[in-house]
């Protein structure tokens, strides 16, 4: 880890940030699709039971290194990654590891909400678990704790048999969300979860993470500023697929040691 403290400190960032306990780390992860490489030898760690946002404008590699985190990206075509990515001190990329638990530990929310639309609200909590072979013992009980945990138990506790898609823009990350947290994950990846939900959806899930981070490592990413300075504690600013700077959320947005990160934050360009 010394050589990844070594560029980190190069880049700016607090001695303590890199430090401090990981739940994962990156190590000169790179990845392509096909022969387009889309990221460039990161090394990052990812604090546990902290919120790191991923910032950078389109393209610079975001989603790809998020989806890395849980072995999602091999799973497109012509798709490779190089490196290594830790989980408490271990590889998930070694050769005796199955992905499929990796995605259980590590689980994922995406951009858009997909919930299963026909499906019950209870029955979309509980999907993940009965595609894994898993049979909770008091299924209304851990409906009941996740959607609590979701922030969306007093909104459907009286609909639970509703269809899943018949729920607000909002309602619907957030169950997609509780549906995550049903295979009892260890971090959680969050990928633009509210680039699709209005103002105040938004400020719902906002506050859901905040919420969280006392049992989860998360993992956001985001084109908005002004959501990663308010719910990260860390953050990494990426660019052409590389790790341009990485900190405490406070210096980024105040004190970026980079040029590039300061023109980004600041609306020069992205």
């Amino acid at each position: 880890m010394n050589d990844s403290v070594d560029r980190l400190r190069a880049r700016g960032a607090r001695v303590e940030a890199v430090e401090a306990s990981a739940k994962m780390s990156a190590a000169e992860l790179s990845a392509w699709f096909g022969d387009k490489q889309a990221l460039r030898s990161i090394t990052l760690p990812l604090i546990e039971r902290k919120v790191t946002a991923i910032i950078g404008p389109s393209g610079c590699g975001k989603s790809t290194f998020i989806r890395c985190l849980n072995r999602m990206h091999e799973v497109v075509a012509g798709a490779r990654a190089t490196g290594d990515v830790l989980l408490d001190g271990k590889s998930v990329y070694g050769a005796d590891v199955d992905p499929v638990r990796v995605r259980r530990r590590v689980g994922m929310v995406f951009q858009k909400p997909n919930p299963f639309p026909t499906m019950s609200v209870r029955d979309n909590v509980l999907a993940g678990l009965r595609l894994s072979g898993i049979d909770p013992p008091d299924t209304d009980a851990l409906v009941e704790e996740v959607l609590g945990q979701a922030a969306l138990w007093d909104e459907v506790k009286d609909a639970l048999d509703r269809p899943g898609g018949a729920l607000s823009g909002g309602q619907q990350q957030r169950l997609c969300i509780a549906r995550c947290l049903a295979l009892e994950p260890e971090v959680v990846l969050m990928d633009e979860p509210c680039s699709s939900l209005d103002p105040i959806a938004t400020a719902k899930i906002e506050e859901l993470i905040h919420d969280l981070r006392d049992r989860y490592t998360i993992v956001v990413v985001t084109h908005s500023m002004q959501q990663a300075a308010r719910v990260s504690d860390y953050t990494a600013f990426f660019y052409l697929g590389e790790l341009v700077e990485y900190d405490h959320a406070d210096v980024i947005f105040t004190k970026p040691s980079d040029p590039r990160t300061e023109d980004y934050i600041t609306g020069r360009f992205g």
